[in-house]
């Protein structure tokens, strides 16, 4: 018997067949398995190492910059001193 929600549906599981991209599953063994799992690992381990070694250069970058800010503040403040009598 069709019903409203039956047909609803159908409906939806056209639309989901002709507008959802296809999946696709791959089957492998556990060794496979541990092996892509291995190398996700490296790539994760490697890709935050290159994130911590820019950050750190970044970082190194504008503790330079304030203190050549602050040196220049510190000379600023020197000329600007009241002349001691």
């Amino acid at each position: 018997m069709f019903t409203e929600q039956n047909t609803m549906y159908k409906h939806s599981f056209i639309y989901d067949s002709f507008f959802s991209p296809m999946r696709t599953i791959y089957v492998v063994s556990d060794s496979q398995l541990e092996e892509l799992k291995r190398k996700e690992r490296i790539n994760e381990l490697e890709t935050l190492e290159g994130s911590r070694k820019r950050l750190e250069e970044s970082y190194q970058s504008r503790i330079k910059i304030l203190n050549e800010r602050k040196n220049e503040l510190q000379e600023e403040l020197k000329d600007l001193a009241p002349a001691k009598k």
